[in-house]
């Protein structure tokens, strides 16, 4: 009982949703829950350690820098956590990042209603598009994306590379 009683409110309510079933996404602000959006960002980010070159910035993610993202854009989350996305403005975009759904819960529509909740965040903001993007080397995000209705328009080289290393996809917000 006194566990309960501890609960900031963003625990409580992930506890309320687990309980629940639900698999709402939802706007979490509560720094009590960056280590485990963390641990679920490392768990679904570990298949990229040796695939991709520059390593992913997945490693410089601190509970600092989830504060920062929570008040200079939005983290979403389903369930526990069990999915989330990331959501930043920029001119013209609503930046999607660091989107994950845990292993256990893929094939679920998870990753399709965090792109939709971005998509309504994105009218909300006046924004015309949804922007990602994904490294070259991870063909199974590519398709992914296509298949939530990206496009490619672009890749870019990280700095010090003479080659592209990552692709970047929009898709339009209707309505």
């Amino acid at each position: 009982m006194r566990e309960a009683l501890d609960l900031g409110p963003a625990l409580a309510t992930r506890r309320a949703g687990l309980q629940s079933g639900a698999m709402t996404p939802w706007l979490a602000t509560d720094p009590a829950l960056w280590p485990a959006v963390l641990a679920l960002l490392r768990a679904e980010f570990a298949y990229m350690e040796g695939r991709i070159d520059p390593p992913s910035s997945l490693r410089d993610l601190t509970p600092k820098a989830l504060d920062d993202q929570a008040r200079k854009g939005e983290v979403w989350l389903v369930g526990a956590p069990v999915a989330c996305v990331f959501l930043t403005p920029k001119p013209g975009a609503l930046y999607v990042g660091k989107l994950a759904v845990a292993a256990t819960h893929r094939g679920k529509g998870l990753a399709r209603r965090l792109i939709d909740q971005a998509a309504i965040r994105a009218r909300a903001l006046g924004l015309p598009v949804l922007e990602l993007q994904t490294r070259v080397e991870l063909l199974e995000n590519q398709a992914a994306f296509l298949a939530l209705g990206f496009d490619e328009v672009g890749r870019t080289a990280h700095p010090g590379f003479d080659r592209p290393t990552s692709i970047t996809y929009r898709r339009a917000v209707v309505g």
